[in-house]
């Protein structure tokens, strides 16, 4: 038997595994590195976050990405390149942390990295009746395998797609498995570039489960601040979108986009909700000339619209608690917008489940790995199929 595969046996078997995740998000803000220790997997999964830090990307690293990111047309040789390169790039970020951690690379058994997202595909965007859903994560699993002599799984949410679905978003298997609990209703909501959310049973029954993208979180706001205030990446604290006042026109054109009319559940990403979009909705409304802060008042505004009006209908009769995570947490403006239409609701963050709301997503995919090294048994109904994902890298 090959040693490689011998190897990857005998982490399968293993009481407890310590993953790292990796997940870089649509923000393209930085690297996030969590390590976590595993035992069991499925619905009797023990998990322990034992590191997390979120690493910084330089302004090199974001400026070759948005070469290449959610454009129809790219240039075949940069996005080939850029493969390999992100893959050793993410894996020198983690032998940095491990290193700025004094974690010695022998006792990390596997590294579970989602990759860089450059194109997401649903066929219900691309409207193509010869080709089905796609996506396209870059930073190649090999070259992290090798860079760091972990084995490495990767490209995640190919077998998703394979199996049937839109390959986003992948929440549900470890929101599922994680944070059900008998005779509470929970609604997990992720603010990311897009935001997303799982509504979690009390019943644990998994036809009961929902997992679906519900529109724009960030990505729009992170993009007009990029191209309208030089130096930032996004609007920390929500300091722009304070000192402007929603144009209820503007607000009016961006909502009138068919997606929020289709049936849950659903996928999408900043191949539809980015500046074009805005621009579009500006001369609907006959708004071009508005303020940036105005815009970026209204843009927040929006975000949180559509995810009231994305979860109200499940809250109606129900007593749902509602734990928030990922980057638009931290936008004040957002959450209070959000809050203010949901007065019935209670609002925690995973903090409250003993999960760090900015770590959640890459512990998800180190939670992927260890599914696919020791689990792939759950039933998570019709809200994902129930399959084995990642592609196994060996360092040699």
């Amino acid at each position: 038997m090959n040693k490689n595969i011998l190897h990857l046996l005998k982490i399968a078997q293993k009481e407890n595994r310590l993953i790292l995740g990796l997940m870089s998000g649509t923000s393209l803000d930085g690297l996030d590195v969590a390590l976590c220790n595993f035992k069991g997997s499925g619905m009797h999964t023990e998990m322990q976050l034992l590191q997390f830090e979120s690493m910084p990307y330089d302004e090199d690293f974001k400026q070759e990405i948005k070469t290449i990111f959610s454009k129809k047309n790219v240039e075949l040789q940069k996005l080939t390149l850029l493969n390999a390169w992100v893959g050793l790039q993410h894996g020198k970020m983690v032998n940095n942390f491990l290193q700025k951690w004094n974690i010695k690379k022998e006792d990390v058994d596997i590294i579970a990295s989602h990759g860089q997202t450059v194109y997401h595909a649903p066929k219900t965007l691309h409207g193509l009746s010869k080709f089905e859903n796609a996506t396209l994560q870059i930073g190649d699993g090999d070259h992290i395998a090798v860079t760091t002599r972990i084995i490495t799984i990767s490209d995640f949410r190919q077998k998703n797609i394979a199996a049937g679905a839109e390959g986003a978003p992948l929440a549900v298997y470890g929101d599922f498995i994680l944070f059900s609990k008998a005779g509470e209703d929970r609604i997990l909501l992720n603010i990311g570039g897009i935001a997303n959310f799982t509504f979690l049973p009390g019943d644990i029954n998994p036809s009961n489960i929902l997992c679906t993208d519900v529109g724009p979180g960030n990505t729009i706001m992170d993009a007009y601040i990029q191209q309208y205030f030089s130096g930032k990446y996004f609007d920390e604290n929500a300091a722009v979108a304070l000192q402007g006042k929603i144009d209820e026109s503007l607000l009016s054109a961006l909502k009138a986009h068919q997606f929020f009319k289709s049936n849950f559940p659903k996928t999408t990403g900043p191949e539809l909700f980015n500046l074009a979009y805005l621009l579009d909705a500006q001369q609907k409304s006959n708004t071009i000339n508005l303020r940036t802060y105005d815009v970026m008042a209204t843009l927040n505004k929006f975000s949180a619209d559509m995810i009231v009006e994305s979860i109200s209908t499940l809250i109606k009769n129900k007593n749902i608690i509602l734990y928030c995570s990922g980057g638009g947490i931290h936008n004040p403006l957002l959450m209070q917008n959000i809050k203010n239409q949901l007065p019935e609701i209670s609002f925690k963050t995973t903090d409250d489940l003993n999960i760090n709301p900015d770590a959640k997503e890459a512990i998800l995919f180190a939670l992927l790995a260890n599914e696919a090294l020791s689990g792939g048994e759950t039933n998570f109904g019709k809200a994902a199929p129930s399959v084995s994902m990642g592609k196994v890298s060996f360092p040699n």
